[in-house]
């Protein structure tokens, strides 16, 4: 049966949000193909069906699993929910999964976030067996922040680079200028507090310049 408007918009909307999850893990140095970053929007409708519906739910099909391009134990698990908001159930059932495979890095995409008591547990499992989980909403993964015209190039840097900075500048990192991890950028990269960035920037007067930045978590 052909999809009305309403799924047509759901069917456009999960298809860019997955396409920016593969632009994310490319970036991150996760394996992502060629065909996944390229992959057209009726070719995501004929992988997935031409709607979302009760006997076969849409988002939780979209979840996978992603393997780091230079070491093949840095795995990171992206999980879709069909369930509007996150509740605890769920919680456990993720993190059950990432035990049982061994995986410490997901990223969760909700469409409308955590329950209250969702977020406790959450943190809890965080602080216990030291899991790194991420939050997207839906709607921040609409678009790829990092392909706008106004957003600057941003460079992790190695820690022998970050080194070398130091010690060519005499620079200490309290006193460097500050990327915050809540900052889009940072989230999309997944910046981690005591990393440092480089922020390339183009103008038509002052050409290429760089600027240097260390990540920090929100006093």
């Amino acid at each position: 049966m052909a999809a009305d408007l309403t799924d047509e918009a759901v069917l456009n909307k999960l298809w860019r949000i997955r396409r920016t999850v593969f632009e994310m893990g490319h970036d991150r140095g996760f394996l992502v193909t060629k065909d996944e970053l390229d992959q057209t929007l009726q070719e995501f409708k004929d992988l997935f069906g031409d709607a979302p519906s009760a006997q076969r739910p849409m988002r939780s099909d979209l979840n996978m699993l992603l393997t780091h391009d230079d070491d093949d134990t840095n795995r990171m698990l992206v999980f879709f929910f069909d369930e509007p908001k996150i509740g605890v159930a769920t919680v456990n059932s993720f993190t059950n999964r990432m035990r049982d495979e061994n995986i410490r890095h997901a990223i969760i995409v909700s469409q409308a976030g955590l329950t209250t008591a969702a977020k406790r547990a959450l943190l809890a499992l965080k602080n216990s067996d030291n899991f790194d989980v991420e939050q997207f909403l839906e709607i921040e993964l609409m678009v790829n922040i990092t392909q706008h015209e106004l957003v600057p190039e941003h460079v992790l840097q190695t820690e022998a680079e970050k080194q070398a900075l130091f010690a060519k500048y005499n620079l200490k990192p309290e006193l460097m200028m500050i990327l915050l991890t809540t900052d889009p950028v940072a989230r999309y990269y997944g910046f981690k507090p005591g990393q440092v960035v480089k922020i390339i920037r183009l103008s038509e007067t002052a050409g290429r310049s760089a600027s240097y930045r260390v990540v920090r978590k929100p006093q």
